[in-house]
């Protein structure tokens, strides 16, 4: 900003805030921050609707109390809805000074998206919401940077989003593709390998089966360390489930590598090799990474996450009652030692797997009762498996009904930004 004086003062509705330069230079709003490169004064028009030299001030026709909830935000980091204020109007301002329904918080974000979803919206278009002068948005899932990223911090950002985000722009997706190719080709290999014909056709092809096992290993590790290294927690990164599994999917290629290298066959290893195995079979694992660009996956996880309490409520459920009828099967079927004895339910354990078969309504049909006492508990037990199954389904439906609705919204957001981009 090369006019003025050094004291700015923002004007919007009627509410005065001043601020010096270096403040209005590192403000999180991108309108407010964007002030500060304008050389000339219709330069400033085109991000305020008026400016006046001799104060210094820029007057914004905006909700004020709307910008009084959203300096709060710069303030604590916490994005909420103005009481009585349409969600919808509160979203228009959001977007006005450069901010996304990312950052509000999760109680309120959800009540957008009921909102748009009410009107039949996915996001809110641009002959919805007329914002002159704008940039695009920022990106959703993005936090507003509280001082202006230098050009390193940004070229890590970017990285970070392409590929954790496979949504977030078109090369996110391009990544995000050859990942999954890479995904499809190692489970197609890990498949075949256990084949009996694999071993011949392995020594047949041995050159061929190395350079695709080196090319699979050699992207995964790459991508391993290069999401490794943007992260911005490293310590996070470290203890996300996935990405221990990408670790132990890995590493045993390696070790095998390096003891065929020191004259160490795997075969002969005994116990360390069984191991190396057992490591090696963890690759079929990847097919989780799968949950970052399939929406179901997605929704799935979401929903197992947020129904942990009902999991575990299902799992006593199952666990009280397979301990009940499993005590009750061993003894009529066996304990009293009336007439000839059931050998399937000569213990407790035995016959909990006749137990969970039933409760489930599998009924394999190799453990089943032939005492009369057996038979009236077996069908008490799968009544009393169709209820007690059916009682928390039901409020896990509700939930992956409703996580399927948030991400289905978000996805649309993420499409109108990479159509946005490509455009």
């Amino acid at each position: 900003m090369k006019f003025g004086k050094s004291i700015c003062v923002l004007n919007v509705g009627g509410t005065r805030y001043a601020f010096t330069r270096e403040v209005i230079r590192d403000f999180p709003l991108r309108r407010v921050s964007r002030l500060h490169a304008c050389a000339t004064e219709k330069e400033v028009l085109e991000l305020c609707d008026d400016y006046d030299r001799d104060r210094n001030e820029f007057f914004f026709d905006r909700h004020a109390q709307a910008f009084v909830f959203i300096m709060l935000y710069v303030r604590s980091g916490k994005l909420r809805f103005v009481p009585g204020v349409c969600e919808l109007s509160f979203y228009t301002e959001m977007l006005y000074w450069g901010l996304e329904s990312a950052h509000l918080d999760s109680c309120c974000q959800k009540r957008l998206d009921d909102r748009m979803s009410e009107i039949g919206l996915d996001t809110l278009s641009e002959d919805y919401i007329r914002v002159s002068g704008d940039q695009e948005p920022q990106s959703p899932d993005q936090p507003v940077p509280r001082t202006e990223l230098t050009r390193r911090a940004k070229w890590l950002e970017k990285m970070r989003k392409a590929f954790e985000e496979p949504n977030s722009s078109l090369a996110a997706q391009l990544l995000a593709s050859v990942s999954v190719i890479f995904v499809i080709v190692s489970m197609i290999m890990l498949c075949a390998s256990t084949l009996p014909d694999w071993d011949t056709a392995k020594r047949n092809t041995v050159e061929e089966h190395r350079i695709v096992e080196a090319v699979c290993i050699g992207w995964f590790t790459a991508e391993c360390i290069v999401r490794f290294l943007v992260a911005k927690n490293k310590w996070d990164f470290l203890r996300r489930p996935l990405n221990i599994i990408d670790v132990i999917a890995i590493t045993p290629y390696y070790v095998t590598m390096a003891m065929a290298r020191a004259g160490m066959p795997g075969a002969g290893l005994g116990v360390a090799g069984v191991i190396l195995r057992v490591l090696r079979m963890m690759r079929v694992f990847w097919l989780m990474k799968l949950a970052r660009h399939f929406l179901g996956l997605q929704t799935l996880g979401l929903t197992l996450t947020r129904c942990y309490r009902e999991m575990v409520m299902l799992m006593v459920f199952v666990c009280v009652a397979m301990a009940i009828y499993s005590a009750l099967a061993q003894l009529l079927e066996h304990g009293l030692d009336l007439g000839a004895q059931n050998p399937d339910y000569a213990s407790i354990p035995a016959a909990a797997w006749w137990v969970i078969i039933s409760m489930t309504t599998v009924g394999y049909g190799d453990v089943y009762p032939v005492t009369i006492g057996g038979r009236v508990l077996g069908g008490m037990c799968v009544v009393s498996g169709i209820v007690l199954l059916a009682l928390p389904i039901t409020f896990i439906y509700h939930s992956f009904v409703q996580c399927y609705h948030e991400l289905k919204l978000r996805s649309a957001r993420y499409a109108r930004s990479l159509s946005s981009e490509i455009l």
